[in-house]
């Protein structure tokens, strides 16, 4: 691989990791506690992430729970939940938090399909993106040094590269789906 094209490659894999990062966050009916990954609690005026103040356990395929290191951390834990987006209200009994998730309904899994394949075709379009400043690259070369077979070259690299990575994509994105669908 040409040393000009190791920066488009970590581009691409850092579009991948986001991608997966984004789609570890939906919710597919099971309990997943990568779900709390983006929440924080104020911990002693710190913004902390709440697997850094609690033990978080799946008992249960459809329940999470968090126990607290310091029991002062219960409400903070609690209002962080209730604040975010993940849609499910936690119950605490003053030892710990359960999050129970709900049986998914069919549109609701429909709704969360359409969301994996709008993820996937953002992380395509940001991959296409990064070929695109890669091909520019590619044309500011000419004219120095670098012959023109070595720069088709490294064009053709990059098309390989971005095919690679939009597999990538689609498979991420077709097993997200399955796992959302499956019942």
């Amino acid at each position: 691989m040409h040393e000009q094209l190791k920066v488009y490659e970590e581009k691409m894999q850092k579009t991948m990791k986001s991608l997966d990062s984004d789609l570890a966050a939906i919710r597919a009916g099971r309990a997943n506690p990568h779900i709390l990954d983006r929440l924080t609690v104020d911990y002693y005026g710190i913004p902390t992430p709440i697997q850094q103040v609690a033990n978080v356990s799946v008992p249960e395929a459809r329940m999470i729970q968090i126990q607290p290191w310091e029991k002062s951390m219960l409400k903070e834990i609690t209002k962080a939940i209730q604040t975010s987006d993940i849609g499910i209200n936690p119950t605490n009994d003053g030892q710990v938090i359960r999050l129970v998730f709900p049986e998914l309904t069919e549109d609701r899994r429909k709704e969360l399909a359409k969301d994996v394949k709008k993820k996937g075709e953002q992380a395509k379009v940001a991959i296409r993106n990064i070929r695109r400043d890669g091909n520019d690259a590619c044309k500011k070369l000419k004219g120095t040094e670098i012959s023109e077979d070595e720069i088709k070259d490294m064009e053709d690299e990059l098309q390989k590269m971005t095919d690679k990575y939009i597999k990538e994509v689609d498979s991420a994105v077709e097993a997200k789906t399955k796992e959302v669908m499956t019942v």
